[in-house]
């Protein structure tokens, strides 16, 4: 009934309809219609309310419709079969259960909103509606599953690259995959895998990248942790930042699978934020401190400490503030 509300309105955009009038047309109570266009407030739509002249909805947020979407993108296979969600727990678990049933690689699962966004180390990721490009993208590569760990450091690569592309050129990577614009997250990704010992079945890759997010929408604690395009006021079109994240992340998955992670390591260390500065790691059990100084071939972080070099192969690692 939502939609039907919905579609109305868009219909007599920046005119003037009555709740009676809409409750007639649609067949619902005057109570109905404005619980309704409640919650299409809530999630970015601007309508105007008025006593005795009613509702006018002025302001409608971009929606990353398939259609619009499909609409100038450049890949050959990425985003060519979307599947669209208004609102999701999460496109990984939705982008799972496809791949499970067979999708073929390049399907992506879009949502306008997630209720359960998860990012690494199950940490939660805000996914409001309509001011971020949340999605999934469902992969069947052919190298081995002891490479996958890599596809992380890609994604980041990518991601890096669109997003300097449309503008954010102050944003960088943090070891493995987060990508930061002054120390505050712009992007998460969490990879997950399916595999055997000896091949890949699927790769789901979720990614998450905050748009039209404002400081006084973000939770107090995530002020000073996270960010956003309209954050750092650089305007950018959803449905264009996806399509270039798309090309990116099909340019770089095509060097992996012909040329392999060497190029996308060396690109890595480029783009990263953390590369010859002090850093803390804090891994199950210990914490240490060290300067980043390289990826080993595997993709893990070396860090150089007073008592010699340690691999970093999982855990949480910062810059460190500078005394």
């Amino acid at each position: 009934m939502r939609k039907d509300i919905l579609e109305y309105l868009l219909n007599h955009k920046g005119e003037y309809v009555s709740g009676q009038k809409i409750s007639e047309e649609l067949g619902i109570s005057r109570t109905a219609v404005w619980k309704h266009i409640r919650v299409l407030k809530s999630r970015g739509y601007v309508i105007e309310s008025y006593t005795k002249r009613g509702y006018c909805l002025m302001e409608a947020p971009e929606l990353l419709l398939p259609e619009l979407v499909g609409e100038g993108l450049q890949t050959k296979v990425f985003g060519k079969k979307i599947h669209y969600k208004e609102k999701v727990d999460s496109t990984n678990n939705v982008a799972k259960k496809l791949a499970e049933e067979g999708a073929e690689e390049g399907t992506i699962v879009l949502a306008e909103e997630q209720s359960g966004g998860r990012g690494r180390l199950e940490r939660s990721f805000l996914s409001p509606f309509a001011q971020g490009v949340w999605f999934s993208l469902i992969l069947r590569p052919t190298f081995l599953p002891m490479e996958v760990s890599k596809m992380t450091l890609l994604a980041a690569v990518a991601l890096t690259k669109a997003l300097h592309k449309m503008g954010l050129v102050e944003c960088g990577i943090k070891w493995p995959n987060d990508i930061l614009v002054k120390d505050r997250k712009v992007v998460g990704i969490l990879t997950e895998l399916n595999a055997s010992m000896e091949r890949i079945n699927y790769l789901v890759m979720g990614i998450g990248i905050n748009t039209s997010l404002t400081k006084k929408e973000l939770p107090k604690d995530l002020r000073k942790t996270v960010t956003s395009f309209t954050i750092e006021n650089v305007p950018v079109h959803r449905q264009a930042l996806l399509q270039e994240v798309l090309l990116q992340l099909e340019r770089y998955y095509e060097i992996a699978e012909t040329e392999g992670f060497k190029p996308i390591l060396a690109e890595w260390k480029v783009l990263s934020m953390m590369m010859g500065k002090e850093v803390e790691v804090s891994e199950p059990g210990r914490s240490f401190t060290g300067k980043a100084v390289d990826l080993d071939d595997s993709g893990n972080l070396i860090v150089e400490t007073e008592a010699g070099r340690e691999t970093v192969l999982a855990g949480d690692v910062r810059v460190r503030a500078v005394q």
